[in-house]
């Protein structure tokens, strides 16, 4: 890989975290591969060589599990539910160059041929260990087999998860007071043979490895707190019939390989399926992930993991040491999602409280509106609240107000008035000066890895040229002035055709329609940002609006429809425990390590003493001598403040600045390492989760 701004000479790989075949797929799940889509599609428009795959994560406890319950073979049961997703993500224009499954030959073999080079190389050895074993049952029970308390924080866990409480990764005979959860019985610890990855071998290199590492702050912090504790060697085998099988294994034992291990190695089959399909010459695997491969290139490609949040420990511990083992190319960018909620809640599938992905399609809903609302709502790595009030509000306001106003008045006028395109030689200067630096925001929101900010300079693009269009009023200038009316029109062609070209990777079927309307030749999934700078070519067909006002009576409907099905099936559940979590959803249950709310109450005249701002951090840099502190200078509108804050640890410093936080404007001042603090930045949580604002109050704001 390299640290060089995309696009680069590197074939480069975008992968999405790999869904477990066990069930629906919702919008929470869409966000990640939402996600890795935009980001691939906006590589491609830079002119990055890129290669976008995926596929069923067909292995694992919980897939035998239920596969049990049904009473279908684990085989039968993960391939359905792999079929459906193969189908699902193109209804949402999430397009995988390759989307496979770990189950298939290719993952098999490579993910055999890896584990046999880490145990050539002295990275794996036997270990005697307490596997939970149920008694009555007469049966080992690996994993999800297995539920019990946390030995960590005390919640509860099931298997190889910390899932309800501090998230941790837990290996076989940590959970306490294990039960089967196939039949509830007690189960007991007894001794097995199995093989360990020396994980803890590759500390020094996985702390240089986070400080190279790109993406998502979250990314990178949240592992340095595992290396900091001390890695724990990594138990790569279990007792169970159902997944790869360990090589070399005599069978004495049926041990296969833990689900780790051959999940994310089908990053590389899929890869590698890809090649084979169009031809090294198209797109070369092993340049892009085995080093010395090329001698261009000796490191490898560019590696991009785009997850959610839930899964960070296995793609910047477990995954990185594997690739360094076996002369694999390392990630350069992990994007780790937040989650989506309901109400603040998390999605619970077994209480059916999620908008599900074949919902969202049957209610009549066009892929694209969700697209934009899940790549732009919010930073990647920060949780999203989903109401139909708010998808409705960004809808109506963003893509009908902003986007498709801009496109539908200015289009429709020169189709009116310059059937066959305006007759101008090129854009007057300003429009072409803004339409590079919209394409320049891109670059720089690729760079930054930013979805968010894709989406930001289109709108922004659009918002530009509905004052361009209402300043300049050509329609008044048709008539008496004709000649400057055609530049103004040619200047709003050129700015609707800028637009399809930088909208693809975040709306492509409806940049794909505008790019009709436009009679632009070929596809607009074909043209790079270079594409933008050009002017219009084509002639003009009659133009139609792309995006749908949704009306407030629809989304009273729509939420009087979801809020049954989940007071209905919350009824039907009343004496059920908590649902599992799936990938990338929150959970919904009281973790153990919440404080109670205190019975201890102030008055409104108070709380009115709080002068609560709303600040913007300007520049970031650590305290010499201080572990954890940072020198923030915040603008608060009418005056700039310096402030101290203990966020060294927990966030990436260079990713501070522009971040927008709330701030206690009247704490009383306080000198730390020499720096004098002057209030005091508001953050939840040991993680110190930055509080800031849903809408767009300025700096200065008063919090009431």
């Amino acid at each position: 890989m390299s640290h060089d701004d995309f696009p680069t000479d590197r074939p480069a790989v975008v992968t999405c975290g790999l869904p477990y075949a066990n069930g629906d797929l919702h919008i929470g799940h869409l966000r990640t591969y939402v996600g890795g889509d935009v980001y691939s599609r906006a590589l491609e428009r830079l002119g990055q060589e890129t290669a976008f795959v995926s596929g069923s994560d067909m292995h694992g406890t919980p897939v035998a599990v239920n596969a049990e319950q049904e009473g279908v073979s684990p085989e039968k049961f993960a391939l359905d539910w792999h079929e459906q997703y193969a189908e699902t993500f193109p209804k949402f224009n999430v397009e995988f160059d390759n989307y496979g499954h770990t189950h298939d030959e290719t993952n098999t073999e490579i993910t055999q041929r890896l584990v046999r080079d880490l145990d050539e190389a002295g990275h794996l050895y036997e270990k005697e260990i307490m596997v939970a074993y149920d008694p009555v049952d007469d049966q080992y029970l690996p994993d999800r087999y297995v539920e019990g308390t946390c030995p960590y924080c005390g919640a509860h866990a099931r298997g190889d998860e910390c899932d309800e409480g501090c998230q941790r990764h837990l290996e076989p005979g940590e959970v306490e007071d294990p039960e089967s959860t196939i039949t509830g019985n007690p189960a007991e610890y007894h001794e097995r043979t199995h093989k360990f990855f020396a994980v803890s071998e590759f500390s020094e290199y996985l702390s240089e490895f986070l400080d190279r590492l790109e993406g998502t702050s979250n990314a990178r912090n949240q592992p340095r707190e595992w290396i900091e504790q001390g890695l724990q060697d990594w138990c790569i085998t279990r007792d169970m019939d159902w997944g790869i099988d360990y090589p070399g294994d005599d069978g004495e034992q049926d041990l296969v390989l833990y689900v780790w291990v051959d999940a994310p190695i089908e990053y590389i089959s899929s890869t590698k399926q890809y090649s084979e399909r169009v031809g090294a010459d198209a797109f070369d695997w092993e340049t892009a992930w085995k080093e010395g491969a090329s001698d261009e290139y000796p490191e490898g490609g560019e590696i991009v993991h785009v997850i959610g949040r839930d899964i960070i420990q296995h793609h910047t511990i477990f995954w990185p040491a594997m690739l360094e083992a076996t002369d694999h190319a390392e990630p350069r960018a992990v994007l780790a999602s937040g989650f989506v909620t309901l109400d603040g809640k998390g999605f619970s599938t077994s209480r059916d409280r999620a908008v599900w992905a074949d919902e969202y399609l049957d209610e009549g809903f066009h892929p694209d509106p969700l697209r934009y609302y899940l790549a732009t709502n919010g930073g990647f790595q920060q949780d999203v609240d989903f109401s139909w009030e708010k998808f409705a509000e960004r809808v109506n306001t963003e893509l009908v107000g902003t986007v498709g106003n801009f496109l539908y008045r200015s289009l429709l006028f020169a189709h009116r008035n310059y059937e066959d395109g305006p007759d101008a030689d090129a854009p007057s200067d300003d429009v072409a000066a803004r339409i590079d630096e919209a394409v320049d925001d891109v670059a720089a929101a690729v760079n930054d890895y930013s979805v968010r900010a894709l989406g930001d300079a289109v709108t922004d693009l659009a918002r530009f040229g509905n004052e361009y269009i209402q300043r300049n009023e050509p329609w008044k200038l048709v008539d008496e002035e004709p000649e400057a009316a055609g530049q103004v029109i040619y200047d709003c062609v050129a700015l609707a055709k800028a637009i399809a070209v930088l909208f693809e990777p975040l709306a492509p079927e409806k940049s794909e329609r505008l790019w009709d309307q436009l009679g632009e030749p070929g596809s607009v999934h074909d043209a790079t940002v270079e594409a933008a700078r050009e002017g219009p070519a084509g002639d003009l067909s009659e133009p139609t609006e792309l995006f749908e006002q949704i009306e407030d009576e629809r989304v009273e409907a729509l939420n009087e429809k979801l809020e049954a099905r989940v007071a209905e099936s919350e009824r039907d559940d009343e004496d059920d425990e908590e649902g599992e979590t799936d990938a990338g959803e929150a959970d919904d249950t009281d973790m153990t390590d919440i404080e109670p709310l205190s019975d201890d109450r102030i008055s409104f005249d108070e709380f009115q003493e709080l002068d609560i701002r709303v600040g913007r951090i300007d520049e970031a840099e650590g305290i010499e001598g201080a572990d954890d502190l940072v020198r923030l200078t915040v603008g608060l509108g009418a005056e700039t403040r310096t402030i101290v804050a203990g966020l060294k640890q927990l966030h990436d410093v260079d990713d501070l600045p522009d971040t927008k936080v709330i701030v206690l404007a009247n704490m009383e001042k306080a000198e730390l390492f020499g720096v004098e603090s002057n209030g005091m930045v508001l953050a939840a949580g040991e993680e110190a989760d930055l509080l800031t604002t849903y809408e767009d109050a300025g700096p200065g704001t008063k919090v009431k």
